[in-house]
């Protein structure tokens, strides 16, 4: 039998250790080999004990999660899963976690957890068990210089990128978008974020790339140069309404077990601009954006998988290239010249 996965839960509040631990000892091919209060604590014990997958608290006294992190990476890197409040606070300490090298992360348990409990416990098990099975890797696009931005344009965009994302991608759309050159035609994302995240992601992206990115609002219309960024909780669908594309969000049905959904972006996407679009699909767990990969592929839009090699999950790109759903499969680094190109140049 394999050997089970070791896990070391590492937070200041003991309520939080219990639950975590007794979530994780349920689940088999876990075992959780320790606990710890603080990152004094638990750097001993990562030496002691060996552990395969840490979670980390984002907030601990003595030392915060985020220093915590970065010398932990720096000096024995291990996957690592962020346990987050879901407060601005949280969730911008969070994206820089991702940023150094944390694989995911999930919400921190609180008292109003009973009720959904069962659906926390399948989360966390589930992002354990993947976590365990990434290989973690400096990280190579951190060099990616940040484009200058252009004049705002307020001029509509008569083609459109689309990109869907789940675990890793959230550094993955950063470089995606580090890349792409300020007049690009309008990029609408989905990726899988809770609400309050989703905000404090687009805001970030703001800052560091060379495009105006937002998070979309039901009504938006499809700038060039701009990027619009489904929100935690909500789809978010394309629409055509006379000469603009038009962002529209609703609260319908969970598809693939999320919302936002990709596949549910990229159906509108094809509805909608046809092969005016292109679209990539990015590192994440699952399968959602396969099929409404392969459905712009087969309409004659020139669709582009990420590579196993620079994902940090391959399941989403995976399951998309066993459909015959990729024009291309690039690693992260070319996809945003790939992308410019087949707006450029669509594909025939």
């Amino acid at each position: 039998m394999a050997e089970p996965i070791r896990v070391l839960i590492v937070d200041d509040s003991a309520l939080v250790r219990q639950i975590l631990s007794e979530i994780l000892e349920t689940a088999a091919g876990i075992e959780v080999v320790g606990t710890a209060e603080d990152p004094y604590v638990a750097r001993e014990k990562i030496k002691a004990l060996a552990p395969d997958v840490l979670t980390l608290d984002v907030e601990m006294p003595r030392m915060d999660g985020l220093t915590f992190l970065r010398n932990l990476m720096r000096l024995r890197p291990m996957p690592v899963v962020m346990v987050s409040s879901l407060t601005a606070r949280g969730a911008e300490v969070t994206l820089q976690a991702l940023e150094l090298g944390a694989v995911d992360f999930v919400r921190k348990p609180d008292q109003g957890l009973a009720q959904g409990l069962p659906e926390y416990a399948s989360e966390l098990i589930d992002k354990i068990r993947m976590a365990a099975r990434v290989g973690v890797r400096p990280l190579t696009f951190r060099d990616a210089a940040i484009r200058p931005r252009a004049i705002q344009s307020c001029r509509a965009s008569d083609r459109v990128l689309v990109i869907g994302a789940s675990t890793g991608g959230t550094e993955a759309i950063r470089e995606v978008l580090l890349r792409l050159p300020p007049d690009t035609p309008g990029v609408v994302i989905a990726q899988h974020i809770p609400a309050g995240f989703s905000a404090a992601f687009a805001e970030r992206m703001n800052r560091q790339t060379g495009l105006v990115v937002k998070e979309a609002e039901d009504g938006d219309r499809v700038m060039v140069g701009h990027a619009y960024i489904a929100p935690g909780n909500r789809h978010l669908r394309l629409v055509r309404e006379g000469m603009h594309y038009v962002c529209r969000l609703d609260d319908g049905e969970l598809v693939n077990r999320h919302r936002p959904s990709v596949d549910v972006l990229f159906r509108s996407v094809a509805q909608a601009a046809g092969t005016k679009a292109c679209a990539a699909l990015l590192t994440g767990m699952g399968a959602d954006g396969a099929q409404g990969l392969k459905e712009l592929h087969d309409l004659g839009v020139h669709t582009i998988a990420q590579n196993e090699a620079t994902s940090v999950v391959w399941g989403m790109p995976g399951e998309a290239v066993k459909r015959g759903a990729a024009s291309e499969i690039l690693p992260l680094a070319e996809i945003a010249a790939a992308l410019s190109a087949a707006a450029t140049f669509p594909r025939r």
